[in-house]
């Protein structure tokens, strides 16, 4: 299928800005560019409640935000993990796509702004993401989550932060998680796959581009496959929470996602797949460009709820 005409006008909207890539200039540079994309995201839409607090992770304060979409005392958890190579993005790009999830799903999010490389390598961000999922476990009663419901997720980098909470929670048996939700995860650091061949280059994010994410978050070579750093290389993937997959036909990171939903599906857990044909990383929170974002967020709410049999 051909890619979508509102995502190749927003492609060719970028391109004409000549910004500069992640590799070429000062990651503070970087950081402020990627903020400017917030008008991209679309318009948040009301909800019952989002508290903002910090807690205490295990080497510096971080902060969160608590999603209510009403009152009720006890309601399911997706803990979030927000995409940006493990360097870049903040929580205001996205308050459209959390406060969406809330309200379409009726459950509770809770999202951390977990510390990023290059200044703070793995395991930083996987541990300060791994604590998140404890301080909700241990808060539970405070905050009214329900402990039978609670779930990982996020898109990109924050899908990998995922997958690697759930396989440290099952390991720990901190809690049996009821789902993790990946959209687009880079779960193999070797993208020794086709898309990041094809569509490595002219469809938004890069393959040269992810290689130099990887290489700051992963700084030892020791890490590379790491199971908790690369999901993909865990020796065991069974008895892990049950996955909802979501890739993009124009993503360099295509096959990392069907082949992960693929490793799960073989090792004998539960698994829903969906590719959006025609679209780019990045989509599912870009709902001021496309609506295939929202149509995304519905379909994950949808199935988070499936899972939880509500």
């Amino acid at each position: 299928m051909a890619m979508k005409p509102e995502m190749r006008e927003y492609l060719d909207l970028i391109a004409s800005k000549n910004a500069p890539a992640v590799y070429e200039a000062p990651i503070s540079v970087i950081r402020k560019n990627a903020q400017a994309r917030r008008a991209f995201m679309g318009e948040a839409e009301a909800i019952h409640e989002v508290i903002h607090r910090f807690f205490a992770g295990p080497t510096a304060d971080l902060p969160i935000r608590i999603y209510r979409p009403h009152p009720d005392v006890k309601l399911p958890v997706l803990v979030w993990y927000h995409g940006g190579g493990w360097a870049l993005n903040y929580l205001d790009l996205y308050e459209q796509a959390l406060r969406s999830l809330a309200n379409k799903g009726q459950f509770i999010v809770v999202a951390v702004n977990y510390q990023k490389s290059p200044e703070h390598p793995f395991p930083v961000p996987f541990d300060d993401c791994y604590s998140t999922l404890e301080w909700v476990v241990d808060h539970a009663e405070e905050f009214g989550f329900d402990l039978s419901a609670i779930g990982v997720g996020g898109d990109s980098a924050g899908a990998n932060l995922a997958s690697a909470v759930a396989l440290k929670a099952r390991d720990t048996q901190l809690i049996d998680l009821a789902f993790q939700l990946l959209i687009y995860p880079c779960n193999d650091f070797t993208m020794d796959y086709e898309s990041a061949r094809v569509n490595g280059d002219g469809f938004g994010l890069t393959t040269k581009t992810m290689e130099w994410f990887l290489s700051k978050y992963v700084t030892k070579k020791s890490d590379l496959k790491n199971p908790y750093a690369s999901p993909t290389y865990a020796k065991d993937h069974s008895h892990l929470a049950p996955a909802i997959t979501i890739t993009a036909e124009f993503d360099p990171l295509l096959d990392d996602g069907y082949n992960y939903n693929e490793i799960l599906r073989k090792a004998g857990n539960t698994t829903i797949y969906r590719e959006f044909d025609g679209q780019i990383h990045g989509f599912f929170i870009q709902a001021g460009v496309t609506k295939d974002a929202e149509v995304a967020q519905e379909f994950v709410a949808n199935e988070i709820n499936a899972l939880l049999k509500r």
